[in-house]
């Protein structure tokens, strides 16, 4: 019953998509020209090439990759594999299991770090970079910077994380600027709240470590000086995930601490709220909006964090679960930043779809990511019980901010795609990842290895396969294939996987040339199930043009049945691209490998074509 409720929702949402024959209307910046790519990549293990992988393993044990990893060699890789952006994930310093004391560095405790490597979201220091990442720890800013100038050089900018929702329970920053208090610094600590504490207290209470779980024990049981069951912190701090009790769950953020953005523990605000209209105006307005007004402490901390990593010349930053900190604080940053630089690439973790419009409108992101939406209708087909009937819903709900929704199949925190879990076939991945490219004028992001089929399947310690650890030392093995001992040339490859990066890199490529794919968009799915005999709900047909390139982009997400299709053009599509010839040459632009036309019959296009199992074709009109 409810599958068949579902099939007449979307046979109804479907024709009123038809019916209505309104292509999305983008909302770019004048500059915006042609599609942004991102690849994350997380900094400590793109150049690990030790595949020992023990689980808990030590660095020594282990490995680590470094900034000096990322040579020339390596960034002109990365950049022509179809690269715009490149986001180092894990760069601020933060807690993690390795002795700097040498470098006025203290040891964090085991019993508040997940992981040995430890989690890129308990920063420990803002004005300082992972340690583990330098060849010389006491030069590890200088790397960084030196990382900075050889990604622009190769022709990328450069984003990284800020997480202003929380910080580690041990922070200590070593390389403050002067002026600047540490978090915490100036708390009235004998309050729960107050407006300019940069933290949530528990008075009169310690903090205890959470009991551990599941067989848990930090460091997998290892023995460590400071690995027992206890963390001096009095009084208690409220935990990152916003629990209140001294003693988190286990399952809780027990390892951060939130940050206090003048929001009181009953949910009112200490601070103005943006006026009615405000998310109708530029950041200049929001900038002069803020610019004589008193603001909580935290604001300004996490403003001049910003900026201090803008000077330095980061180009952008990746905001950690961004809606657990309020809208208003997002506009004084964002408008803030913009000020300093127009350019600067905003992405936000966003996951409540009625937060979206608010967070782009009043907090000034340029983009959140598509996860809740198209990433789970996506993965959904790829796992062989979703309908592409739902991307064109989404794609039409999406319509009014479908550019700053930034489309993706794998990050961090994502199951890899060749994962049992996830497809377990990487070449599943192929047409979906051609519609997450081009079905809006969105940014995409690929996550490293990805293009190389990782399954990320390592037991690394803390957490599960499935995902590659984010909290442990090891090696991502496909990928270090690809690495090939620092050569960077995919020597070790598989042929199959060699076939899977240039898959990527041919469909990236086209998408940061195409000028269609900045242009407008209109389904013709719909269309084609009503019209198109042995056309179903496994292919998926869109179109994309502007006055210069007009594209057919048809998708099988079928890993077994070939499809022999009369695909149609509707006639509106015919009228609007002004094809006034019976005939018209297409040109497959990812392989060049099909030999089809565009024939018009009664003002309606025909595409006559074979789609085998999992391929995709972008056909340009000659």
């Amino acid at each position: 019953m409810k599958l068949k409720l579902h099939i007449v929702i979307f046979t109804l949402v479907g024709l009123l998509i038809s019916c209505q024959q309104k292509p999305a209307k983008t909302n770019l910046e004048p500059s915006m020209k042609k599609k942004a790519v991102v690849y994350q990549v997380f900094t400590r293990l793109f150049g690990n090439t030790n595949t020992n992988n023990k689980p808990w393993g030590t660095l020594e044990e282990n490995g680590v990759g470094k900034f000096a990893d990322f040579s020339e060699k390596a960034l002109t890789e990365i950049k022509d594999l179809g690269v715009t952006h490149i986001w180092y994930t894990g760069v601020p310093h933060h807690a993690l299991i390795n002795d700097y004391t040498a470098y006025g560095i203290s040891n964090d405790d085991p019993d508040v770090v997940k992981g040995r490597a430890g989690s890129p979201y308990a920063v420990k220091d803002y004005y300082n970079v992972n340690p583990d990442l330098a060849l010389d720890p006491a030069n590890r800013l200088e790397e960084f910077r030196a990382l900075v100038d050889r990604t622009h050089k190769a022709g990328m900018k450069v984003i990284i994380d800020i997480v202003p929702n929380h910080v580690a329970r041990n922070y200590k920053g070593l390389s403050n600027p002067e002026g600047v208090a540490d978090f915490g610094a100036d708390d009235d600590v004998s309050k729960a709240y107050a407006v300019d504490n940069n933290f949530y207290y528990v008075p009169e209470t310690e903090f205890k470590v959470p009991e551990w779980q599941n067989g848990y024990l930090p460091l997998g049981g290892a023995d460590n000086p400071l690995s027992d069951g206890k963390f001096e912190e009095n009084p208690a701090k409220w935990t990152g995930n916003g629990s209140r009790l001294p003693q988190p769950d286990f399952n809780d953020w027990y390892e951060t601490v939130k940050v206090n953005y003048g929001v009181r523990p009953d949910g009112t605000k200490d601070f103005v709220e943006l006026p009615d209209g405000m998310e109708s105006e530029d950041y200049k307005a929001h900038y002069n909006f803020w610019k004589d007004k008193t603001v909580p402490d935290s604001w300004n901390k996490f403003k001049d964090i910003a900026l201090f990593w803008l000077h330095f010349g980061v180009d952008g930053f990746r905001y950690d679960m961004a809606e657990m900190v309020p809208v208003e604080f997002w506009s004084y940053l964002n408008s803030n930043i913009k000020m300093k630089n127009p350019e600067a690439f905003l992405l936000a973790e966003v996951y409540n779809p009625d937060l979206y419009r608010d967070y782009i409108r009043k907090g000034k992101m340029d983009y959140l990511y598509d996860k809740v939406e198209l990433y789970d209708s996506i993965k959904h087909i790829m796992k062989g019980y979703g309908w592409t009937d739902h991307i064109p819903v989404v794609q039409k709900r999406m319509e009014d901010i479908e550019h700053h929704m930034l489309h993706f199949l794998e990050n961090h925190d994502e199951q890899r795609i060749a994962s049992p879990d996830f497809a377990g076939n990487a070449l599943l991945g192929k047409p979906a990842m051609v519609v997450s490219a081009t079905l809006s004028t969105s940014p995409t992001m690929i996550y490293f290895g990805q293009e190389v089929g990782e399954p990320g399947a390592e037991d690394a310690g803390f957490g599960k396969p499935t995902r590659t650890s984010i909290f442990d030392y090891v090696g991502v093995p496909h990928h270090q294939r690809w690495v090939n001992n620092k050569h960077f040339d995919g020597g070790q490859l598989s042929q199959d996987e060699k076939s899977l990066r240039d898959f990527y890199q041919r469909l990236l490529n086209f998408t940061i040339t195409s000028e269609a794919l900045m242009g407008e968009y209109q389904d013709i799915h719909f269309y084609n199930k009503d019209n198109t005999p042995g056309y179903d709900h496994k292919v998926l047909s869109y179109v994309r043009w502007n006055e210069r390139e007009k594209l057919i982009i048809i998708s099988n997400f079928d890993d077994q049945a070939t499809y022999e299709l009369d695909v149609k053009i509707p006639g509106d599509v015919i009228e609007k691209w002004q094809l006034e010839h019976p005939s018209y040459k297409l040109q497959e632009e990812l392989y060049g490998k099909v030999d089809v036309s565009l024939n018009i019959e009664n003002g309606v296009g025909h595409v006559q074509l074979t789609l085998p199992p999992l391929e995709s074709y972008i056909l340009s009109v000659q």
